[in-house]
């Protein structure tokens, strides 16, 4: 008799990069997004969703062809034979709806959102394929009061996600002051020094990983690091690394002091000039909202996006004492930012439309909180009332709306076992109280209320089973009356 062929059932396994986030995760992220979310609120912000799909075109990056459909992005072809892509982030769909609603749109268009975000690149310690992103952003304001808007925003969120004045600071900088040195120093801003400019941007970024020598090198011939690989060098001369450098160290004990080394700095510049007037307003308008130079700061070395942005950049940063678990400092730095980009939508219109926005990565940063201790105490899991007689099911379920009515979390088991089996289930779920009652109890009118915090820790003390059933430490029978009071008092 032939063998009957086994069932092939597939392999439970994840796809590389992508992670399953469990419920203390997903409430953290929560707690972290609405908090971010109210203060955007209060600014007068308003809520939108895009699309996890959009037009591969739409996106105008990573654009997928027919021999490298998934280049950077997960790309698949639609039925009319377009590509489509899942966004890499929440910014390019922004631009999209804007373009394609412009005109029934108020502008300003002043928006905010979370979702996750795709890229199609290779996962690592830290680097997921899908992340959570959350961003503010102004749309159709050219001035630069809409910037210090975003740089006061990204403020209010370091607070509002728990952290203390001193733990962080946002760092602000401005395009335009480095493309005013790079023209004075023989980097014309056009397409033909684009390359070069971008190489000069990379050096300053890697300021504070390889110091002044190392940045002087990359903005002149080159680097060859330890392991032996060269980096090509920005080509700048002499006198331009000068400038350069002296712009990406330029002081930062205050802003009003920052603001008179870069008018020196950028001298008869006129792009130069105007980035200088832009951090002249944006420091008129902090001042005068009691924003100081402890939560917002100008620093030179804050270069962000590279080609990306065109005017105002900032960055939040985390200044808190971090150690690992050997007691080594770690510095974990940025955590969100943004700036002004004012080519996104006009790629879509033809025409300048201003933007500038922020944003900041839910799981990085919710990283860095727990490193620091702030993040809040998880939910509280559920008081579990046992199915002691399954004709009770009604009245359980009349107790656990009461308790949830006072602001408790309460769950009746509607699973399969005994009561053992359902204190083992009370145990697994963690649970400090588990309530019994019975045809009896309630015919008394009673409730039988079981600490089991409190009852795993006399436990300790006992030697035998029998002392144990004598005992029955951490239990206590009241009147169904006083329930809720009672648990309140137990959890509080």
């Amino acid at each position: 008799m032939a063998k009957k062929n086994k069932p092939q059932r597939p392999k439970a396994r994840r796809p590389r990069g992508f992670e399953d986030r469990g419920a203390d995760i997903l409430r953290a992220e929560r707690r972290l997004i609405n908090a971010a979310f109210a203060v955007y609120d209060s600014f007068g912000f308003e809520p939108l969703q895009t699309p996890a799909f959009e037009y591969a075109d739409a996106l105008g990056k990573f654009l997928p062809d027919e021999d490298r459909p998934n280049t950077g992005v997960f790309a698949l072809r639609d039925d009319d034979e377009q590509w489509m892509s899942l966004r890499y982030d929440l910014t390019a769909p922004l631009a999209r709806y804007v373009a394609e609603n412009y005109d029934a749109l108020a502008k300003p268009f002043r928006r905010y959102q979370a979702g996750s975000v795709f890229r199609n690149e290779k996962p690592g310690p830290g680097r997921f394929r899908e992340f959570v992103q959350c961003d503010a952003d102004s749309v159709g304001a050219a001035s630069a009061a809409a910037d210090a808007e975003m740089i006061m925003l990204a403020a209010e969120v370091m607070r509002s996600a728990g952290l203390k004045d001193g733990q962080y600071a946002v760092r602000v900088n401005n395009r335009k002051l480095l493309d005013g040195i790079l023209e004075a120093s023989g980097v014309p801003n056009t397409d033909e020094g684009a390359e070069q400019r971008l190489r000069v941007l990379r050096a300053i970024d890697k300021l504070d990983r390889l110091g002044a020598e190392g940045v002087e090198d990359l903005l002149g011939k080159g680097r060859e690091d330890e392991s032996g690989d060269y980096t090509e060098g920005a080509g700048l001369s002499a006198a331009a690394i000068k400038s350069v450098l002296g712009f990406a160290t330029a002081p930062t004990e205050d802003r009003a002091a920052t603001i008179r080394s870069l008018e020196k700095l950028v001298g008869q510049s006129e792009r130069g000039g105007a980035g200088v007037q832009e951090l002249m307003q944006i420091d008129t308008i902090l001042n005068a909202t009691g924003f100081g130079d402890d939560r917002v700061a100008y620093d030179t070395s804050i270069v962000r996006g590279l080609g990306y942005y065109t005017g105002p950049v900032f960055e939040a940063e985390l200044l808190a004492d971090i150690k690992d678990r050997k007691g080594r400092p770690v510095r974990i730095g940025s955590i969100g930012g943004g700036g002004r980009y004012d080519d996104l939508v006009s790629r879509f219109r033809g025409q300048p439309v201003p933007a500038t926005g922020f944003s900041f990565g839910v799981s990085r940063f919710l990283s860095a909180l727990e490193r620091m201790d702030a993040l809040e105490v998880a939910a509280k899991p559920p008081v579990i009332i046992c199915a002691f007689d399954r004709s009770l099911m009604g009245d359980y379920f009349n107790m656990a709306a009461e308790l949830r009515a006072a602001g408790i979390r309460a769950e009746v088991f509607v699973g399969a076992g005994n009561v053992t089996k359902q204190m083992k289930y009370a145990d697994r779920r963690d649970a400090q109280i588990a309530i019994l009652m019975g045809s009896d109890e309630m015919e008394k009118g009673e409730v039988t209320i079981k600490d089991l915090y409190l009852g795993a820790e006399m436990a300790k003390a006992i030697e035998s089973n029998e002392e144990w059933k004598e005992s029955r430490p951490a239990q206590e029978t009241i009147a169904r009356a006083n329930i809720v009071a009672k648990i309140q008092d137990m959890l509080g």
